[in-house]
């Protein structure tokens, strides 16, 4: 059985990619439409979210603030342009690292120091800091939802018990 915070890591992976589905059956233009929101376009959002994930991944591996500055600082380039096909790649790249790295973790409950050069050291279980990038992300997920309405879309249902109920369903052959 997997520990909880895995499947919390799991529905954030289910929930990033039913946006991404969304998206694709959306107009294009909803993808970039600049607006005055929390981000200036879906895209941004998505981006955030993205970049977020990378973080967490590499403090989690234990990597120095630094080299984690210097991997984030790449993310712009990385995903400029990119249509949302694209940028759904990018995502499934980046759950398939945290995937390896979580199956090589003996203990999720296991503590590890996050320093940061304003904010100090945090000793926190790698299972809390999953926690976070699920929340995160969930909360980045709502202002997206917010973001399509405004334009006139409708949002995608992304809730943790449509993930739940979608487990409890038999699969498909």
């Amino acid at each position: 059985m997997k520990h909880p915070a895995a499947q919390l890591y799991e529905y954030h992976v289910w929930a990033n990619e039913r946006i991404f589905q969304h998206l694709k059956e959306l107009p294009q233009e909803a993808y970039r439409q600049e607006i005055q929101s929390v981000f200036p376009s879906v895209f941004s959002a998505l981006v955030h979210i993205y970049t977020v994930d990378h973080v967490w991944l590499y403090a989690m591996a234990s990597e120095s603030f630094e080299k984690i500055r210097e991997a984030v600082g790449r993310i712009p380039e990385e995903t400029e342009g990119k249509s949302v096909e694209e940028l759904e790649q990018l995502f499934r790249a980046v759950s398939d690292k945290y995937r390896q790295f979580l199956d090589s973790l003996p203990d999720l409950n296991a503590v590890n120091a996050y320093r940061h050069p304003q904010y100090g050291t945090l000793e926190a279980r790698h299972s809390d800091i999953l926690q976070h990038v699920v929340n995160h992300g969930t909360y980045h997920r709502g202002n997206i939802a917010a973001m399509l309405r405004q334009q006139g879309y409708p949002g995608a249902p992304t809730d943790y018990v449509f993930y739940l109920y979608e487990l409890s369903r038999p699969q498909q052959a």
